[in-house]
């Protein structure tokens, strides 16, 4: 993913996290909101109830890597985080692709020519 569309501030983190809305799945959490660029910019998190640096460096690679499925589909003008569930570490590679799809499309980032 271009540098250009991650969220790296934590006050991004935050403003997102305070001002977002949240979309829920047993593997994963979305929460989005508007940002006043032309494109959508991305964070990823996986806290220590995942378990430890290399469980939750791994979900996070994991979500990034499953984001990059339909990153030329996703309408620009959002700000993104991807919260990880204990659950991820279990979840076979297509539970979790199934699951991050239907976060999106739920939380209408999906442009409409994919759907």
């Amino acid at each position: 993913m271009n540098r250009k569309h991650r969220l790296s501030s934590s006050t991004d983190f935050k403003r997102v996290r305070r001002t977002g809305k949240s979309y829920a799945h047993p593997l994963l959490v979305l929460i989005v909101a508007h940002n006043d660029l032309g494109f959508s910019r991305f964070g990823f998190t996986a806290g220590r109830s995942l378990g430890g640096a290399v469980q939750r460096n791994r979900a996070k690679r994991r979500m990034r890597a499953a984001l990059h499925l339909y990153s030329a589909s996703i309408a620009p003008g959002w700000d993104s985080v991807l919260i990880a569930r204990p659950a991820i570490l279990e979840a076979q590679w297509q539970q979790l692709t199934y699951s991050l799809e239907q976060l999106l499309r739920r939380a209408e980032l999906m442009n409409d020519r994919d759907q």
